[in-house]
């Protein structure tokens, strides 16, 4: 139990980022699944570049750090570019 109005505050607003934050790398790793579930090329480049946007403002909320994201987009433009026409 908090024995402060600010700490009480804090368990508040630490509940409210938390979940947040799960929502946001839940939203992440759903674009991800959906890239890697693409059967065709075209598909998978709609796929790929939502899931980009997505990376991108995952990392701007400091959810994920940069380097993280990039290892991501760069697998998944991999994985992108094999797929069949």
């Amino acid at each position: 139990m908090p024995h402060h109005k600010s700490a009480a505050k804090r368990v508040l607003t630490n509940d409210k980022s938390r979940v947040r934050t799960i929502a946001a790398r839940s939203r992440m790793r759903s674009i991800l699944k959906e890239v890697r579930d693409a059967k065709t090329a075209t598909a998978g480049k709609a796929a790929y570049t939502e899931a980009v946007s997505v990376l991108d403002r995952t990392v701007a909320k400091g959810i994920i750090k940069k380097e993280t994201a990039n290892r991501h987009k760069a697998r998944l433009a991999r994985f992108a570019a094999k797929l069949p026409a």
